[in-house]
């Protein structure tokens, strides 16, 4: 059966929604799709990134396509390679396939591509068109953009509140706030994160294990920001600690007996120097843009922070957010010192308020769960 797509829009959207199946196996290369057409909008072959070290988009595509390529119109949603890295460079295959026009949703902002991929397919006489539903791919590739344009990961804030906004009651108790439904979807996040970050207080008292069950595509590293390095080894992270990585973020200044301790345990402990632009109660604790500097070095593309409170406050202060993952519940905590998902400092005007671009809003059984990318404004 022929598909023919309605213009060149709708073969752009098929390539992003080809490039969303990569997300969480390709990190910290980018989610690609990519669409071949002949000149009435006939579909000839599609193929998207699958894998990180695997062939690439245009390479799946051109290799289902076969003798259909000559004279076809490529869609890929970033701008093809010119270098070679895991993979040959795909501008090499593209013009060898004798690809006529080649459609780019938008040019790839790492340092070794940044143009250069285009130049090169137009120095071989292929059309190229950049910038077809640039929004939309830039947004899914956010992450990415964000790793190879600054070095740090793109960051998730997750919690679930009642519909008076607390996370938890006066006494700490918060199992569970959100139902199972949601639960699960908290699993299948996870299960793509290449980092999850909790504060030394959640570790105590609710004894996580942060693991995604089942497991997805990735397996985080479990990040305790913890300064004085008092982790316990029962505690359930190092008691899974073969399931997935436990790193302590810790203060310089810890005493060296809990950093041994931890270590032979099996816990990596990252020691950061003490800053006072985490917390404005804790001076000792570690420097929130120091240990996203570390584990963007690393290669880790998405992080998700988990909370508590005051974490989440902290991250919030210094815009280090880049998206949220809320789940409301029908349920009512009250109380003056029951805690709220953002702590810290907060916001002064209205006008300055961070907001959510082109938020998803789903109802799960009795919560509702609402998740989108933070637009930060200036005052």
């Amino acid at each position: 059966m022929t598909v023919q797509f309605a213009d060149k829009q709708s073969v752009m959207q098929r390539a992003i929604a080809l490039a969303s199946r990569g997300i969480g196996f390709v990190e910290p290369n980018p989610a690609v799709g990519a669409v071949i057409v002949d000149e009435n909008l006939n579909l000839a072959a599609e193929g998207h990134h699958q894998r990180f070290g695997g062939p690439h988009a245009e390479i799946n595509a051109l290799s289902e396509s076969g003798i259909r390529a000559s004279g076809a119109t490529l869609f890929v949603t970033l701008e093809p390679c010119c270098h070679h890295g895991k993979t040959p460079p795909c501008t090499t295959a593209i013009i060898e396939a004798g690809i006529r026009k080649v459609v780019v949703g938008m040019k790839d902002p790492a340092a070794h591509v940044n143009g250069a991929g285009v130049r090169e397919l137009e120095f071989a006489g292929i059309d190229v068109e950049v910038g077809l539903l640039e929004a939309d791919v830039r947004a899914l590739n956010a992450p990415f953009v964000k790793l190879v344009s600054t070095g740090l990961p793109y960051v998730h804030a997750k919690w679930a509140m009642t519909l008076d906004g607390k996370i938890a009651s006066r006494t700490g108790a918060s199992q569970w706030i959100s139902n199972e439904q949601s639960r699960e979807i908290v699993h299948r996040l996870r299960g793509r994160m290449d980092a999850i970050v909790i504060g030394s207080t959640t570790a105590l008292k609710d004894g996580p294990q942060l693991t995604a069950r089942p497991r997805g595509p990735r397996v985080a590293t479990r990040v305790i920001l913890d300064s004085r390095a008092v982790l316990s080894v029962d505690s359930q992270l190092v008691r899974s600690i073969d399931q997935a990585p436990v790193l302590v973020a810790a203060s310089s200044a810890a005493v060296t007996a809990n950093v041994r301790r931890l270590e032979e345990a099996g816990v990596e402990v990252l020691q950061i120097p003490p800053s006072c632009s985490l917390s404005i109660t804790d001076q000792t604790r570690p420097a929130l843009t120091g240990l996203l500097h570390e584990l963007g070095r690393r290669g880790m593309t998405n992080v998700l922070v988990e909370g508590g409170g005051r974490l989440l406050g902290s991250f919030f202060d210094q815009n280090l957010i880049d998206a949220v993952h809320v789940f409301i519940a029908p349920k009512l905590i009250g109380g003056d010192t029951a805690i709220v998902p953002i702590a810290g400092i907060g916001r002064q005007d209205i006008p300055s308020l961070p907001q959510l671009d082109r938020p998803k809003i789903e109802i799960v059984g009795d919560n509702v769960y609402i998740c989108g990318s933070l637009l930060h404004k200036m005052s």
